[in-house]
């Protein structure tokens, strides 16, 4: 039987620094600047670091948190921040595959609705799309005890050298840059044939088989992440 999880007594906001946190930390779970918390919620300075304090003397504390040397996340802020993530990519999945929401619309609606929905609801979701590992993003979904792979991808503008890749995932932060790399048929799962880098903005590269150039800019390809060649893991 699955274990019954606890009311979450947290607030939407707690979650969104809880989220914030595990993403920029990355998989090496390294500490996360103020600064960088700052920018990312685009919240004051002042604010960012009353939170942290504030994280960081709540019982159970949610992140461990050291002034002029950044935060991590407890073990329960961990696991509250992959269960708001399972719930933002399950729910995008849903509206995705099953509403037929446009891609680039998927994550906004997600954002609004990751805190609030039951366990219950969870489970069904994930019974319906058949327990997705991936959501449209190509991002990994956490399952219900919280595990999830390490990523091992790279972001597109670290790539060097011409060569054959597979896009592994597409950032869902920038809506407008989303829908550009749809509608130029770039989306998880995808090979990419990068043939050049005329300048540090400009990534030259071709879609599978197609011989059509396609020119991103450096925003476009950070917002790519690819898998890396075998053997470069």
């Amino acid at each position: 039987m699955t274990a019954r999880r606890q009311p979450n007594p947290n607030s939407e906001s707690v979650d969104n620094y809880l989220k914030a946190i595990l993403a920029l930390g990355g998989p090496e779970e390294n500490r996360v600047p103020s600064n960088a918390l700052s920018q990312r919620l685009s919240v004051a300075p002042a604010s960012v670091t009353n939170m942290l304090q504030k994280l960081a003397a709540g019982s159970p504390p949610l992140v461990k948190y050291e002034r002029h040397r950044g935060v991590l996340l407890s073990a329960a802020g961990k696991k509250r921040a992959l269960e708001v993530v399972r719930h933002h990519r399950l729910i995008e999945t849903f509206l995705y595959e099953v509403l037929d929401y446009p891609i680039e619309e998927v994550h906004e609606e997600a954002e609004r609705l990751e805190h609030f929905i039951s366990e219950r609801f969870e489970e069904r979701i994930a019974a319906k799309l058949g327990h997705p590992k991936l959501d449209p993003h190509g991002h990994f979904i956490p399952t219900m005890d919280g595990a999830m792979p390490r990523q091992n991808s790279v972001p597109l503008t670290e790539v060097l050298h011409e060569g054959v890749y597979t896009v592994a995932s597409i950032s869902d932060l920038d809506a407008s840059i989303l829908k550009s790399l749809k509608t130029s048929g770039i989306a998880a799962g995808v090979t990419l044939r990068i043939k050049s880098r005329n300048t540090e903005a400009d990534y030259v590269l071709s879609i599978g088989r197609s011989t059509k150039v396609l020119h991103l800019t450096h925003d476009s390809a950070h917002a790519i992440r690819i898998n890396p060649p075998h053997g470069e893991r």
